[in-house]
């Protein structure tokens, strides 16, 4: 579960979908906060992953 901060705002975590397809061990995630009042539905990024040594698409997991 994310853990409540002040007000509407949420720690959520972000995890690379490139490198979970592709089967490599070791994970890319990110913590990060987000507003759930504005933002209820799922954040999606482009982040650094530094296992694949480019940017990838980084989605929020519960």
């Amino acid at each position: 579960m994310a853990k409540k901060s002040k007000g509407n705002r949420f720690q959520i975590i972000l995890e690379c979908t490139e490198h979970k397809a592709s089967g490599m061990p070791g994970t890319s995630r990110y913590v990060t906060q987000k507003n759930k009042k504005n933002t209820p539905e799922r954040v999606e990024l482009r982040k650094y992953n530094p296992i694949l040594r480019k940017y990838t698409l980084h989605r929020e997991i519960k």
